[in-house]
């Protein structure tokens, strides 16, 4: 029996104490209707695991819970928290559902927050609304020496000298970090003075990286300035979405590396050719299938036997998540827009290619000769 996954995403403030809410307990009677009996096993197996989980698993400030759960021979489960929402879902399908999850991604991306004061400083990683890493953390210590080894004036002097040494450490450190773990987007957050300060003297390799600042007091915790960065990112990241948009046009309407449509878009992927996958937050797949043995991947209505292999192993698949899945296991980068006219003239999805096979290359001369 292929594995079942149920994959409910849930937020910790509709979850009672002991499990699912109301709409997914109607969802759940729904899916048992709908399964044949001889699965019916595996899959009380497998929600067993999420509901004894929801009952005591959430941890203390996680917005946001996916839960993958299999049943049967090989029992599978995976727990991912966030501090950021997911929509209600109860999923049942032999593989994974992850398109909420790259949509969290690509939202609420890997960027890197220099939180400074006049007196400390922080630098942290934060990934789809969590810290995943404190960088580093610097506290100076102040020494008061005033009528003692300095006079008031020198001591002045001395803060002044103090504070542009810690502002060129604060960045030589960002500039190496930023570096050696390959982030590209950067936020500066803390007392405004001080951040204005930083500011000036960042080198332009980190000022081409920097998307924003925010201002917010110097006893703001990190989690505190986390969530009020995330807006800021998210603003960001969708303006860089719709600048992916328009180079997909760009690239279709002078016969570039680009195609567009789920079918071209299916091909792309199945060659390895895509770059970056560009699918549009409404985009409504049309039905597809797939073959278990061979992997084929159709439209529309599924075939008894599989065309290409000739094997009656062939079952209906949500194509919307197939696109993402061969997106994210080819290492592709994957762009969701929201309310582009673009991309719905051309079908709601498209992609930028790494190369053209020959054959493509020879129809496009064709269709455009110089």
């Amino acid at each position: 029996m292929p594995a079942k996954y149920t994959q409910p995403e849930v937020s910790p403030e509709m979850v009672a104490a002991h499990g699912l809410n109301k709409e997914e307990h109607a969802r759940i009677k729904e899916i048992r209707r709908a399964l044949p009996s001889d699965q019916r096993h595996d899959f009380e197996q497998a929600l067993g695991h999420i509901e004894v989980f929801l009952a005591s698993g959430i941890k203390r400030g996680a917005n946001g819970a996916a839960l993958f759960s299999r049943g049967g021979g090989s029992p599978f489960f995976l727990a991912l928290q966030f501090r950021l929402p997911l929509p209600n879902l109860v999923v049942v399908d032999s593989v994974p559902h992850i398109y909420e999850l790259v949509l969290l991604k690509d939202t609420f991306h890997r960027y890197i927050v220099l939180i400074s004061t006049e007196t400390h400083a922080r630098i942290v990683e934060v990934s789809v609304g969590n810290v995943t890493k404190e960088l580093w953390t610097k506290q100076p210590e102040l020494r008061r020496r005033v009528g003692r080894n300095w006079t008031s004036e020198h001591y002045q002097n001395h803060r002044r000298d103090r504070a542009e040494r810690f502002v060129k450490e604060k960045i030589e450190i960002l500039d190496r970090l930023v570096a050696k773990e390959e982030h590209t987007h950067l936020i500066l957050a803390g007392n405004p003075r001080t951040v204005a300060r930083v500011r000036t003297h960042l080198p332009k390799r980190l000022q081409d990286k920097l998307i924003d600042v925010v201002p917010v007091s110097g006893n703001a915790s990190t989690s505190d300035v986390v969530r009020a960065t995330l807006s800021a990112f998210a603003e960001h990241e969708q303006a860089e979405s719709m600048e992916t948009a328009g180079v997909l046009l760009d690239e279709i309407r002078t016969a570039g590396l680009a195609v567009s449509g789920t079918e071209a878009t299916l091909e792309a992927l199945a060659r390895r050719q895509v770059d970056v996958l560009v699918m549009s937050e409404s985009y409504a797949a049309p039905a597809g299938w797939k073959c278990r043995s061979c992997e084929t991947v159709g439209i529309d209505a599924a075939p008894i036997a599989c065309p290409q292999c000739g094997e009656q192993t062939v079952g209906k698949i949500n194509l919307r998540e197939e696109m993402i899945r061969l997106a994210e296991r080819f290492d592709c980068t994957v762009e969701i827009v929201r309310n582009s006219d673009v991309l719905f003239d051309i079908g709601g999805v498209g992609c930028l290619l790494r190369y053209l096979l020959p054959e493509q290359r020879m129809v496009r001369r064709q269709e455009n000769p110089v």
